[in-house]
């Protein structure tokens, strides 16, 4: 058997062989580590179907495979899709679709995989560049998603349980927070990936809470009470709302203080300035 493709030995083969070179702008770098990809796909509760975002040459979607009935893969890079082809061709529970995840209904994929497969779970070493908007895409999708477990820079990951009044409190941690238990899992050297980036990562987790419902509008007053991180939440709010009265009555009667920052508020009393609007407008 093969030596497995996060291995540094078959990672340069693999590399030199299709005279590849990691693309900054895809955010590019493969692991080299295979007991950090076991690991990753050991906790991802892949039993059914996983879907995985970026694959790079096959890495952790190869260790996915093992410990799964169907991989689902999105790759953006088509360079990439005669190598995971060839690389991987000996399995054939894996899918690659040459999509941006971002543009896929994930709705309708999920639907899908849980019909087929009984359990979905995402997967991922994230590119560092669309970490953000890929989690955000995940954390408004649906509830059948129980487990995302994902790479990703160490600081980003570290907001995810950050603490109201923190620096590094923000949407993310707010979202994360109201929706998931968070539980980073362990953190990754940057000697793991070839190319090493400048920063460490970590595998980070999020389990569904069960019976929290939370829709676009939810995550819309989220993000736009962060919008501007010097300014009060009244003059977010105003701004999101488009109107002075409509702002100071949302905090007036959420029981918050006139200057209060969104920084200063934690995920409940988040939930809790989201029903006061729902109240508000009927």
């Amino acid at each position: 058997m093969s030596k497995p493709i996060a291995s540094a030995s078959r990672t340069r083969e693999i590399l030199t062989t299709y005279e590849l070179r990691a693309r900054k702008s895809y955010g590019q770098n493969f692991l080299i580590d295979v007991s950090v990809v076991a690991r990753t796909a050991d906790a991802s509760h892949c039993e059914g179907a996983v879907i995985e975002i970026g694959p790079g040459i096959g890495s952790l979607t190869e260790q996915l495979a093992l410990r799964s009935r169907h991989v689902r893969s999105y790759e953006v890079d088509e360079r990439l899709l005669p190598v995971l082809e060839e690389e991987l061709r000996e399995y054939d529970n894996i899918e690659i679709i040459l999509q941006d995840f971002l543009n896929c209904d994930l709705e309708v994929t999920v639907k899908k995989l849980e019909a087929r497969y009984g359990t979905v779970s995402v997967c991922a070493n994230l590119p560092y560049y669309v970490t953000t908007p890929i989690l955000f895409k995940l954390f408004e999708g649906p509830e059948a998603v129980q487990y995302i477990t994902v790479m990703i820079q160490k600081e980003v990951a570290d907001r995810f349980s950050a603490e109201p009044g923190s620096s590094e409190y923000s949407a993310l941690s707010v979202e994360s927070q109201v929706l998931y238990r968070v539980k980073k899992l362990f953190t990754v050297p940057r000697t793991a990936f070839s190319p090493s980036p400048n920063v460490d990562s970590a595998v980070i987790q999020f389990e569904r809470r069960p019976g929290i419902v939370a829709d676009r509008e939810f995550f819309e007053l989220i993000r736009a009470s962060f919008h501007q991180r010097r300014k009060t939440l009244y003059n977010n709010l105003k701004e999101y709302t488009g109107s002075s009265d409509m702002a100071e009555t949302l905090i007036r009667e959420s029981g918050f203080e006139a200057g209060v920052r969104a920084q200063e508020l934690s995920p409940d009393e988040f939930v809790r300035l989201y029903q006061t609007k729902k109240r508000i407008e009927g």
